[in-house]
């Protein structure tokens, strides 16, 4: 009688702290896009930007939305794959990480915002964002290797 044996490797409990948290950061993301695409200048007014900032927005350029979608949507998906251990969740932060890297870029060489000294830490936002981009898509990454992610 031969009897085939299944290895399976347990989930850590720090996949479902690191899961959860992903997805909800990654999850206001989704939100803040959504509102900002759809109700444009009263939302962004909602969320304390003056004039300038909403012009700024509204001026951005059709194809910075690739790297905007690719870095929410992305994030999100990786966050949701993550959570039910599958491996793609690696390539879907991966994708998100390359659209933060893009977005960086371009907000903080290419174009920058004209942020007034009310809004002076939104200059550090896109460095915490991919700085979690990054640490997403390390850790999945890990997971992944170590077996946890199917």
């Amino acid at each position: 009688m031969t009897e085939t044996m299944k290895m399976t490797t347990s989930t850590p409990w720090h996949l479902w702290a690191v899961g959860v948290l992903s997805l909800l950061w990654n999850g206001y993301g989704v939100y803040d896009f959504v509102m900002t695409t759809t109700q444009g200048a009263a939302y962004m007014r909602s969320m304390g930007f003056d004039q300038a900032m909403i012009d700024y927005y509204e001026a951005m350029p059709v194809w910075m939305w690739g790297p905007w979608i690719l870095g929410v949507f992305g994030a999100a998906l990786g966050s949701i794959l993550l959570l039910i251990r599958n491996r793609l969740a690696v390539w879907a932060f991966a994708a998100s990480l390359v659209g933060a890297v893009i977005s960086l870029v371009y907000g903080q060489f290419i174009d920058p915002p004209p942020l007034t000294p009310e809004m002076a830490m939104m200059r550090w936002v896109p460095w915490v964002i991919t700085a979690i981009a990054v640490l997403l898509a390390w850790y999945a990454w890990t997971m992944a290797k170590k077996g946890v992610l199917r």
